[in-house]
């Protein structure tokens, strides 16, 4: 069997329905056996943003291909899905190996190149080898701490023939594809610090929903009376509209409100959560004084920035044992009260705030009360931050997509195909004009798969976030402005129906109509974030006493 037709039938038997990709001379040879499964893109890092949100959605792992030309143009979204844990199969073809050193066109050194920010980079060097190293790739990508893995195919593998020397893992096509458990020795001394304690609050990050530990959270929560909060890019682990959950903590997303219960509790469960700066606010919430239980898949995780009990396993087995154990010593559950009233009259008195601009709180509370089973991907910046803090979403479960690992501009739009290919959903993008330039290209790969995907356009002329962090520094604002652009003229010139939100009162109309005609963009015309300022914990600690906020 030629290496090409090998290596679609070892992706098949992995369950692989989309390869992210776009052609290059080196791929040519697999192109006539990829065409059934090929989501051609304008380009290698989206491909690579389409793969990883797929992933995250359909807890399968996303595949992307490309060249070896587009090789490097990969990097970024493969260190995005390193940063964030997601099982990412990237597929790279390249010339002979010895290319590199007699100066043939394209070739580099791309196991250099990618093998920082992978799993492992694996070279095959005979076709033989695919079946080999597929397995290799599966299995890495969706063991212990999800991630990526490298395949790096030479073009001769392709053309010759070869056979399958192992059969495939078939377990490894989905993720977690084993959930081992916690020692049984820390869970019983987890639980008697959880009973110990008289304060104490649970807190989900991103691992508990590769996981899909939603069920084990909310009813650990109404065993003990615990509070749950999430990291913004843990949103989706708990129904925000539950009594116990208190919505996004930390300083992306976190607020006044939410960020409290960590200040106030005795005992922080971290469940899945890498206790990064920006769910921490620089570890400021959780205090490093407060006693800390981590669970995590990842060893080198729990307690890597915490002194803490430390749970090494899967997020859902283990809560399962942390369960049965509570259960068996009889415990009552705690009468506790989360109080958001006084929180929700200050989102509603900032809601009602009129200006020349679209308020952006009351845009995203306009859309929570339209929303019902999409999936939302967001951009760092205005989308992302009203989204994660204010919009109260009604069910658990992988509804939200951040790319908050890395954190870098233009993820949004491309990751909206990835996540609408593999949810079969909905799917409402939130980008900034910023991001919007990092992409653009993909409006045509949106309007070409006919995508259920409405993308909005926060416009406001400039890099914003980096304005308003420029303004709390107290330095001049410089480099941060750019020109408008007419994102409705665009969007229809690549063959999407435009829209475009000026005023708070056309919000629900352009809504209910760019949600009922997909494939569709919203501009929506706002003011830099220095000018209305999002929930921010250590902006608004910098603001005066008398700036609105809603933090």
């Amino acid at each position: 069997m030629r290496g090409s037709t090998l290596l679609l039938e070892l992706l098949k038997d992995y369950d692989v329905d989309r390869v992210f990709g776009l052609p290059g001379e080196t791929s040519i040879p697999y192109y006539p056996e990829f065409a059934e499964l090929h989501v051609i893109t304008m380009d290698e890092r989206n491909a690579v943003y389409m793969a990883d949100a797929y992933a995250r959605v359909s807890f399968k792992p996303g595949v992307v291909e490309g060249p070896s030309v587009g090789s490097p143009y990969m990097l970024p979204g493969v260190i995005e899905a390193y940063k964030s844990s997601s099982p990412v199969i990237v597929i790279t073809t390249d010339t002979d190996l010895y290319g590199e050193r007699m100066n043939m066109l394209t070739s580099l050194d791309q196991t250099a190149l990618f093998k920082p920010y992978t799993k492992e980079s694996i070279t095959v060097t005979s076709a033989d080898d695919l079946s080999h190293a597929v397995r290799r790739a599966f299995r890495l990508a969706t063991g212990g701490r999800p991630g990526p893995v490298h395949l790096r195919i030479p073009n001769h593998v392709l053309e010759e023939e070869g056979s399958i020397s192992l059969p495939p893992q078939r377990e490894f096509s989905r993720y977690p594809a084993q959930r081992p458990v916690a020692d049984q020795d820390a869970v019983r001394l987890a639980v008697s610090a959880l009973l110990d304690s008289s304060n104490p609050v649970i807190i989900c990050g991103q691992g508990a929903l590769y996981s899909r530990a939603w069920d084990e959270v909310v009813e650990l929560a109404e065993l003990m009376g615990i509070p749950v909060g999430t990291t913004i890019t843990g949103k989706g682990c708990i129904s925000e509209l539950h009594p116990l959950s208190i919505g996004v903590v930390g300083g992306r997303g976190g607020t006044s409100f939410s960020n409290s219960f960590l200040e106030k509790a005795d005992l922080i469960f971290l469940v899945g959560s890498n206790t990064d700066s920006s769910n921490t606010d620089r570890w400021r919430y959780p205090p490093r004084t407060k006693t800390v239980i981590h669970l995590d898949v990842s060893e080198a995780e729990v307690g890597n920035n915490y002194n803490s009990i430390n749970l090494i396993g899967d997020a859902k087995a283990t809560l399962r044992e942390i369960i049965r154990e509570v259960r068996s010593r009889g415990v009552k559950s705690r009468e506790v009260k989360v109080d958001r009233e006084e929180f929700e009259a200050r989102v509603t008195e900032i809601a009602s705030m009129s200006g020349e601009r679209v308020n952006p709180v009351r845009f995203v509370k306009e859309l929570e009360r339209r929303v019902r089973d999409q999936v939302i991907v967001a951009d760092p910046g205005v989308g992302a931050i009203y989204v994660s803090a204010l919009f109260r979403t009604g069910k658990a479960g992988r509804n939200f997509v951040f790319n908050y690992g890395l954190g870098g501009l233009g993820y949004a739009i491309p990751a909206s195909v990835g996540a609408q290919l593999g949810s079969g959903r909905q799917v409402l993008a939130m980008t900034g004009d910023g991001s919007f330039g990092f992409s653009a290209g993909e409006l045509e790969t949106i309007a070409r798969l006919k995508s259920d995907v409405v993308l909005f356009v926060f416009n406001n002329s400039s890099f914003g976030w980096i304005r308003a962090e420029m303004r709390i520094q107290g330095r001049d604002v410089r480099g941060t402005d750019f020109s408008s652009l007419d994102y409705v003229k665009i969007a229809e010139g690549f063959g999407l129906r435009g829209y475009r939100i000026s005023t708070d009162q056309e919000i629900g109309d352009v809504l209910d109509k760019a949600m009922g005609s997909t494939p569709s963009l919203v501009e929506v015309v706002v003011d830099p974030e220095d000018k209305f300022y999002p929930p921010v914990a250590h902006w608004a600690r910098a603001l005066p006493h008398d700036v609105k906020h809603v933090y």
